[in-house]
């Protein structure tokens, strides 16, 4: 067995025990953590694979963003997972049935791929890098694609908010439906009022003080 043999196989299985870890952890927050172990031997895999770019997001993104926001917020929120976890041995032969099948069937896939053998590098990927190709692709071939995925993910983050908004009583939100069916009466209402004039009154000068010393200079 050579040394990526090892490292493969190892990464592969620290990867399915951290897997495991997270659907089975009692805190949510240690299973946060094992998922962000399952990203680390993820992005170790990518790096086996020659595939830095992927690799590095991974853990940027995911491991650097996503999981530390989401370790925030369970630890913000404080979750009872007790009642979260009724009934859970109830569904688990059930669950790792489907889990098993999903599995072999990722497997028949998935193995024909295994056996081919390196293939071979392109020159022009080898000259300038798979960061920049990726780049290159990404932005050519494939921006159509990349402009409805980013879409996509406006509209979810503006869904979120209008969700998580939606029932706060501090909340500033307007009804769409109230702000269409406004009408200028409603808005502005003139009212004539008559004028009042308020006449200024002078304050009576103060009384004089008697002259010291009898009035001589």
């Amino acid at each position: 067995m050579t040394t990526i043999s090892a490292l493969f196989y190892l990464f592969s299985a620290v990867l399915l025990a951290s897997s495991f870890g997270v659907i089975t952890a009692r805190s949510t927050v240690h299973a946060a953590l094992f998922l962000v172990l399952a990203f680390f031997n993820a992005s170790c895999l990518w790096m086996m694979l020659k595939a830095e770019f992927l690799a590095i997001t991974l853990v940027l993104v995911y491991v650097g963003a996503v999981m530390v926001l989401f370790l925030f917020v369970v630890m913000m929120l404080d979750i009872n997972t007790e009642e979260l976890r009724v009934g859970f041995w109830k569904a688990f032969p059930l669950a790792a049935l489907v889990g098993v099948l999903i599995a072999l069937e990722m497997a028949l896939v998935l193995m024909g791929g295994f056996r081919v053998a390196d293939a071979p590098i392109d020159p022009q990927v080898a000259k300038l890098g798979n960061t920049r190709m990726l780049g290159i692709e990404v932005y050519t071939n494939y921006l159509y694609p990349l402009q409805v995925a980013a879409v996509l993910l406006l509209v979810a983050i503006i869904a979120a908010i209008a969700l998580t908004l939606r029932e706060r009583k501090d909340s500033k939100a307007i009804d769409p439906n109230l702000a269409l069916r406004a009408r200028k009466a409603d808005r502005l209402r003139i009212v004539k009022m008559a004028p009042v004039i308020e006449v200024a009154s002078v304050p009576p000068a103060p009384p004089a003080e008697p002259a010291k010393d009898g009035g001589k200079a």
